[in-house]
């Protein structure tokens, strides 16, 4: 494998950009292409919310660095408080909506809906403002967890290009669109300086989706199929080039660290899906060498990042 990338430091597309957020990313930028960060999603609406972080701990001892949440069914308190938790653990946090279709879709089967999107993204119209009005109620939350001064790897409108849900079934230009403007909202109008916008691509890597280089700061794609997915990782790089870590931000099977380094799969982070994913994809005996494995970062390795 060869040696450290050359990424931008300290360098977040929101010049504003909070303490904690600032460090979280220069310790990320730091750490790609030399280690991967373990992530885990939760699934709190299926299962007790420690479920899958308790079966990880049982067959490995340790922990992930990353715990992944979801706004799905708008338990936010419920999420905001387990984020807040991790942080103080001294894990890093990732949030991501699976946004029900505007204007008042909830849950995951309405995340599939289908929408006017250029309606949609046209001021004055009916649902542009329930749309705006239901991305002010999740910015509120948000704003809570930047009052708690955690930081957040946030990613909005994931597998966009896959076009299965409701943001990506417009096509390329309005899903770009819409999330430069979700960035500006929140960014310039809500203030909320504490988030890292992470760019998710489904495992097709569709050219054309990239919203530029001041609205994303980390960029990745996912699939549930095999590993290390050195393929997909490179079509990334083809497109945002070597300007930003590249992360697994969904998978099934965890890429096995030996394969990356051998086959040049610098993922930054792999963040495993919750239930049969973890436990199914994965035997016990394999997660347990995947979670104590010199070359991936478990929570214990996660340095303080908060302001003293």
């Amino acid at each position: 494998m060869e040696g450290k990338i050359n990424v931008k430091k300290n360098n977040l597309s929101n010049s504003n950009a909070s303490y904690e957020a600032k460090k979280l990313f220069e310790y990320i930028c730091g750490i790609y292409g030399n280690n991967i960060l373990s992530g885990q999603q939760e699934s709190d609406w299926k299962a007790p919310a420690n479920d899958e972080l308790d079966y990880i701990r049982e067959k490995t001892g340790k922990l992930p660095a990353i715990r992944g949440l979801d706004y799905i069914n708008e338990d936010y308190e419920g999420v905001n408080k387990r984020s807040i938790e991790w942080w103080e653990k001294g894990g890093i946090v990732s949030i991501c909506w699976h946004w029900g279709s505007p204007p008042n879709g909830i849950g995951y089967e309405s995340s599939k809906g289908t929408i006017n999107l250029e309606e949609a993204l046209t001021e004055g119209t009916d649902l542009y403002n329930g749309m705006i009005a239901k991305m002010d109620d999740v910015a509120k939350q948000l704003k809570k967890l930047q009052d708690a001064r955690v930081p957040i790897l946030w990613r909005p409108f994931h597998e966009f290009d896959g076009a299965w849900f409701w943001w990506g079934k417009g096509g390329s230009e309005q899903f770009i669109k819409l999330w430069r403007l979700m960035y500006d909202r929140y960014t310039k109008y809500h203030g909320l300086n504490h988030l890292i916008w992470v760019l998710g691509y489904s495992g097709k890597i569709k050219n054309g989706w990239y919203p530029g280089n001041d609205y994303v700061d980390i960029a990745g794609a996912d699939t549930y199929n095999s590993v290390p997915q050195t393929e997909l990782y490179q079509k990334v790089i083809d497109i945002v080039g070597k300007k930003m870590p590249v992360a697994f931000h969904e998978c099934g099977p965890i890429p096995n660290p030996d394969e990356m380094i051998e086959n040049g799969a610098k993922w930054v982070w792999f963040l495993t899906w919750h239930t049969i994913h973890i436990k199914e994809q994965n035997t016990p005996s394999y997660l347990k060498d995947i979670y104590n494995h010199e070359y991936v970062i478990t929570l214990d390795k996660v340095p303080n990042m908060k302001l003293r």
